[in-house]
């Protein structure tokens, strides 16, 4: 399973860790995820997703059924 976003598909961003001494080895930034059920009053039923927090704050601005309707995701969940 994969760590992405399941509205967004947003992963994880590479960057470097850099020691005391200015040393640089890669690393990754990962996202903040959270699985959550949602209730889609439209639809009449709950979906489970796994979404970051920033995705979190945006569903609980503009509601679940917008947010899935605009990345066009109504139909495959």
């Amino acid at each position: 399973m994969s760590r992405r976003d399941d509205i967004t598909g947003s992963k994880a961003m590479n960057g470097y860790r850099s020691s005391k001494a200015n040393n640089k080895t890669k690393r990754l930034f990962h996202l903040n995820l959270q699985k959550r059920k949602f209730y889609i009053p439209e639809e009449d039923r709950w979906v489970t997703l796994k979404v970051s927090s920033k995705t979190l704050r945006t569903i609980n601005k503009n509601g679940i059924y917008a947010v899935l309707k605009k990345n066009g995701l109504l139909t495959k969940i």
